[in-house]
Order: structure tokens, then C-alpha cells, then sequence
């Protein structure tokens, strides 16, 4: 028996997502990197990976450590690193697998360069580029001269650069993910041309969320794609058109506590159980509520407190105080982070999985 509010994989279907990203990768002639923050777990990455995967993505020094520490040694760190510590971690690191970090400002370049000189040792980086989603990312009309500045740095190699755009077109978001996929593509490719005509010997041309990275892999002259919520899939994929809900690999199974009225459900999961950094109503997905109730799809997760969940049910439902749902997230990503272990479910039955790397946050 196990205990709710717990996070349920179903390996089957997550094993065809696997495979389906590789064929993708493959078929584009292109690398695949998995963004592994969303599963923060070694022996799924060990499946990506034997699936064809070139290496994995980490957002964290210390996801990639955790990453190295389980046997995988083709690590990039699609995150800039500005701190000494976690600098001196990174390099620490590199000695001893093939890691990339990311830098997105001369300042960190900079710091980076003088902790490699420091420790006699060269570290390879990427340039972040902002494409739109005004994030992290050098502006892309200013990545030309940052380039420039950052390949004149001792003790580093400038290997390439990256973005994370998302389903956005012409700078807003959009349910297109083919013209946002070829929008990205074409725009990195671009301006790694540009850098090439300049003298900077760009290799890598990493981009590529998963609902755009099938599109964006199509453009000649990329060369990786980065996607990581496409190994479970969520509600959110499932409202941009990357997936259906039968492709989605995880749920979240949840008991219902109280039933104060026929229209009320309180479940056992509320803030501390599912993410709230995807909010319903907003573009370009128009989620309704928190996630898709899978035996009750008529009901809505609509609003949530630390520890509790109400569901509004709307067309009736047979539902008792005891009875158990499963609900697919909105963002699984971060609702994976909020958990200590997951049950993989497969024909053999549920085994209890560690997230090694949740909680990572240095």
C-alpha cells in the first residue's frame, strides 16, 4: 500500500516518449541532450542516454554532481555560472567528465577564466542568447560582440551557443509550435554564421524546448536540441499540441479527505504537492485549474492551500470520503522536485524510486 499524495511514472509510456525523441534526433541528424531537470533521477537518464541521447542537461552545479556521481560523464550546465564556489565546483567537475557551463555576461566569463587560469585548467562554455523569452541570454543583437570579448578569455573554450525560447512566435507566445520551432532554429543558426564570419569558431548550435525542438531540429545548421518535459509530458504540453493526455507518463495520485457539499472534493495535495508557476487562464495554454483529474475529468482543481486541494465537480461523479485520483500536472517539472521519491509502475508492479537530485538548488 502507498501512501498519498506520491507521484506515479508509468515506465511504459515514459519508455515510448524516450524513444520517440531519440527517433526525432535522430532522423534530423542532430544530438539530443535531455534537460534531466525534470526527472532528477540517474537511472531515467541512463535510459535516455542508452536510447541514444549524446549527453544530458543540468540547470545546477550540484545536479550535475549528482549526475557524475552515478556514472554519467557528458554533462553541459545550461545555466550561467557567476559565483566563485560554484565555479570552483564546475571546474572541480570538469576535471574528471566532459562538462559545458554556460555564461551569459562578460562579467561571468570573466570570473570563470580566472578561476580556469587559477587551476591550470581550460573550461569549456557556451554563450547564452536571449531569442525572445527575456530571460537569461545575452540580447541577440549584442551576442556578436560578447562572443568576441569571451574568445579572447584565457583558459576557456568557447564551444558554442544556446537558448531556451519556448512556444513563442515573433515575440509572443503562440500554439504554432512549427514557426516557433523554425523561427528559433533559423535565428541561432543565423548568428552562429555570424560569429563564424567574425572569426569565432562556433561547434555547437544547442536549442530546443519540447514542444518546439522537432521543428527547430529541422533547420540546417543545428546541431543539438535540449528537451526535457517530453520523458513524462504534462497538462501544459498537452494545451500547446506537443502530446495527448495518453502520452503522458505521470500522475500524481492524490486521496479525496473531505467532501463538504456534492460539489466540493478536498484532496490531500495542495501547494507542497503540485507547482503553481504554471497559472490557469493565461496564454497561451488557457489551462483550466491545476491539472487534468484522469478518472474525473469533468472535475477542476481549481484553487489550492498548502496541504489541501478543492475540486469543484461539475456533471455529478460517485466520489467517497477515501477514494483515490490521478491527476496530470500542469508542469511536471516542478512537481517532481516537490517529491522525495516516485513509483515507477510497470508490469512487474510499483517500485519505489529515489529523486537524486531533487532539491538541488546550488
Amino acid at each position: 500500500m502507498i501512501e498519498t499524495p506520491c507521484v506515479i511514472i508509468d515506465e511504459r509510456k515514459m519508455d515510448q516518449n524516450i524513444r520517440k525523441m531519440a527517433r526525432i534526433a535522430q532522423k534530423n541528424g542532430v544530438r539530443l541532450r535531455p534537460h534531466v531537470k525534470t526527472h532528477k533521477i540517474p537511472a531515467i537518464a541512463r535510459k535516455q542516454l542508452a536510447e541514444g541521447a549524446a549527453g544530458i542537461t543540468v540547470a545546477k552545479v550540484s545536479e550535475a554532481e549528482v549526475m557524475a556521481n552515478h556514472g554519467i560523464h557528458d554533462i553541459f550546465i545550461a545555466y550561467p555560472l557567476v559565483v566563485e564556489s560554484k565555479i570552483e565546483r564546475a571546474i572541480a567537475l570538469s576535471k574528471n567528465i566532459d562538462l559545458i557551463v554556460g555564461v551569459d555576461s562578460i562579467e561571468g566569463a570573466k570570473k570563470c577564466s580566472e578561476l580556469a587560469k587559477k587551476h591550470q585548467h581550460t573550461l569549456s562554455v557556451r554563450l547564452e542568447v536571449d531569442t525572445g523569452l527575456k530571460r537569461t541570454g545575452v540580447k541577440y543583437e549584442q551576442a556578436v560582440a560578447l562572443a568576441k570579448e569571451i574568445n579572447q578569455l584565457d583558459n576557456l573554450q568557447l564551444r558554442g551557443i544556446y537558448t531556451f525560447r519556448g512556444a513563442i512566435f515573433q515575440g509572443k507566445p503562440t500554439l504554432d509550435l512549427e514557426k516557433a520551432g523554425l523561427e528559433e532554429g533559423k535565428l541561432m543558426v543565423s548568428l552562429a554564421n555570424a560569429m563564424r564570419q567574425a572569426g569565432i569558431g562556433i561547434q555547437d548550435v544547442s536549442v530546443g524546448s519540447t514542444p518546439t525542438a522537432e521543428y527547430a531540429a529541422r533547420v540546417e545548421g543545428i546541431t543539438e536540441i535540449r528537451p526535457g518535459t517530453y520523458v513524462f509530458y504534462d497538462k501544459m504540453q498537452v494545451n500547446l499540441g506537443a502530446c495527448s493526455l495518453d502520452e503522458c507518463a505521470a500522475t500524481v495520485l492524490v486521496s479525496v479527505v473531505s467532501k463538504p457539499s456534492e460539489n466540493l472534493l478536498i484532496i490531500d495535495g495542495g501547494s507542497k504537492t503540485f507547482a503553481t508557476d504554471i497559472q490557469p487562464h493565461t496564454d497561451p495554454t488557457r489551462l483550466n485549474g491545476f491539472g487534468h483529474i484522469t478518472n474525473l475529468p469533468e472535475a477542476v482543481l481549481d484553487r489550492m492551500t498548502e496541504e489541501h486541494g478543492m475540486i469543484t465537480l461539475r456533471g455529478g461523479g460517485d466520489i467517497r470520503i477515501g477514494d483515490t485520483l490521478e491527476v496530470i500536472p500542469n508542469h511536471i517539472c516542478s512537481t517532481v522536485n516537490l517529491h522525495n521519491h516516485v513509483y515507477i509502475k510497470s508490469a512487474q508492479g510499483l517500485t519505489r524510486v529515489t529523486v537524486a537530485g531533487r532539491g538541488k538548488l546550488d
